[in-house]
């Protein structure tokens, strides 16, 4: 599942103040780096993205909110590039992975959550950073997809599971373009600084990254 509690704060943006009037940021007088300005950009009126209450970013998915504590508000990609997605296990039951991550205390929330029988839900838009990785860096360059199971329940990764997870990372990686391969699809096992082991070893990274692949070509010609 994703980080646990305190994983992902924004401290430094949150003691600085952005100066609209003038043209500058700052914390009592020194001046923001020119690389951390840069990510609040589109924090200026009339910058930001819109946003549609409700909205998901894949067709299909149900919205489900997740509580604010658990996700930082950014401006992705135009602030930090999205590069990564990230594949979790929730070690629980689907209700109970929406659940928590509605929980304000918990203090960690993916994107999505896929349920054993292929349902998708939206927690958290693509455009803003999740708590989910347990690595700041991380956290602000990747998309999380949680799996509703168990990392040591073979029968948690279902057909209907796979196939909708792969259609869903699919469409996320022809959005910004991010290579196919295990070098951009990781687990959470595999995050720099992690203690987490999913999604484990009988999450079948072969079939899935097939799937993936099948899935972005069928995609990319429907587009052409």
């Amino acid at each position: 599942m994703g980080e646990k509690k305190g994983g992902d704060t924004d401290q430094r943006i949150g003691r600085r103040a952005l100066l609209i009037g003038g043209a500058a940021a700052a914390v009592g007088t020194a001046v923001l780096a020119r690389e951390e300005l840069g990510h609040l950009w589109w924090r200026l009126p009339g910058v930001e993205k819109p946003r549609v209450e409700g909205a998901v970013d894949f067709r299909g998915a149900q919205w489900v909110a997740a509580s604010p504590a658990n996700w930082r508000r950014a401006d992705r990609p135009d602030d930090y590039g999205i590069d990564r997605v990230i594949i979790h296990v929730t070690q629980g039951s689907f209700t109970s992975a929406v659940k928590v991550f509605q929980d304000p205390g918990h203090g960690a929330a993916a994107h999505y959550v896929v349920r054993g029988d292929g349902h998708i839900t939206q927690m958290i838009r693509e455009l803003d950073v999740a708590f989910h990785a347990g690595n700041r860096e991380y956290n602000e360059r990747s998309v999380g997809i949680e799996h509703e199971g168990f990392v040591e329940r073979a029968s948690s990764f279902t057909d209907a599971m796979y196939e909708a997870s792969a259609r869903l990372a699919a469409g996320i990686c022809g959005r910004y373009d991010i290579p196919v391969d295990r070098e951009h699809i990781i687990g959470h096992v595999e995050v720099p600084g992690t203690d987490h082991t999913d999604p484990g070893r009988y999450w079948d990274w072969d079939r899935y990254i097939r799937l993936v692949r099948k899935a972005r070509t069928a995609k990319a010609k429907t587009q052409a």
